[in-house]
């Protein structure tokens, strides 16, 4: 059976009296992006920080391609890359030079640095600014830069710590991209409190709350993890709203304006029928009705809840 790039057993972390995350478990077996959600103060840091190896957790055990980071630290440091949320750049050195910088202070052979750096820099498309002092340099090729070092070592994981923070609209898509592309062949895990940046680019989700996990699974599952309660419906010739109220199963109706109205539903498979024999016996000319998904807000609100 192929070994999984991260499994997390039974791991704590007790600062002085209280416990940060507590008996956190959970498994990577293939690239791709994980993301690692959670509000803020939900645990986030200081799990990434124990994986990364900044911390030593308090309890359990982290291993890396099967390595025990305890027992093995060093050489899993060397399978993995890390951005934190602010890239710790040397603004005074060139691209080129800080990259030489990092492939040194993660013990790489000297004769393998200079493919190494300029892999790095092609991969994350920052070749032309070899020579370019970082401090001249946009935020969005800051960041790229940051990218460039987390990955200078082809680790077989990389994790990255808010990496869209304060960029405007055009470079976060373009770190998305290279997200996206960098996790083609790696296994990635994206640290976030940003629903939306999650939505946009993971795979799977872990969600941390008040130290604990309460939830894992693929983005459709976190999407769907809320059974939808409400039903669309557009009416060319609609009914007042007391009347749509009299179909079995509908529980309030809310006007959306115009020929809209969303329905709260017992169950919305049934007053979709429902709504649809009403509608052809009463000539109220049905033009679309659909199952409206919860909100990603609202499923994060409800696992929530889970640690209250």
């Amino acid at each position: 059976m192929k070994e999984p790039i991260v499994r997390v057993e039974n791991v704590s972390h007790r600062y002085n009296v209280q416990w940060a995350i507590r008996d956190i478990n959970m498994e990577m077996p293939d690239s791709g992006i994980y993301g690692l959600l959670g509000s803020n103060g939900a645990g986030k840091s200081t799990l990434m920080n124990i994986l990364c190896g900044v911390l030593r957790q308090t309890e359990g055990n982290i291993f890396i391609k099967g390595m025990n980071t305890k027992k093995n630290s060093v050489a899993a440091k060397r399978l993995i890359g890390f951005l934190p949320q602010k890239p710790p750049l040397h603004m005074d050195l060139t691209v080129e030079e800080y990259l030489y910088h990092c492939a040194g202070i993660r013990l790489m052979p000297d004769e393998e640095i200079p493919e190494a750096v300029e892999n790095a820099m092609t991969e994350c498309g920052i070749l032309h600014f070899r020579n370019r002092l970082i401090r001249n340099l946009s935020g969005g090729y800051q960041q790229r830069v940051g990218i460039a070092q987390a990955i200078v070592h082809s680790p077989e994981l990389v994790v990255f710590d808010e990496p869209t923070n304060g960029l405007d609209p055009n470079q976060i898509l373009d770190i998305r991209n290279l997200i996206k592309k960098i996790a083609e062949n790696r296994t990635v895990i994206l640290s976030t409190h940003m629903l939306m940046e999650v939505q946009a680019i993971c795979d799977y989700i872990f969600m941390v709350e008040e130290g604990h996990m309460v939830f894992s699974g693929s983005i459709d599952e976190f999407d769907n993890y809320i059974i939808p309660n409400t039903v669309f419906v557009s009416l060319l010739d609609a009914p007042a709203p007391e009347v749509l109220l009299e179909i079995p199963g509908v529980t309030k109706v809310e006007e959306l304006g115009g020929t809209k109205f969303r329905l709260m539903a017992v169950d919305v498979n049934d007053v979709i029928d429902q709504m649809v024999a009403y509608s052809y016996k009463n000539a109220w000319r049905l033009n679309e009705i659909r199952v409206e998904k919860s909100s990603l807000n609202a499923i994060f609100a409800e696992l929530s809840k889970k640690t209250k």
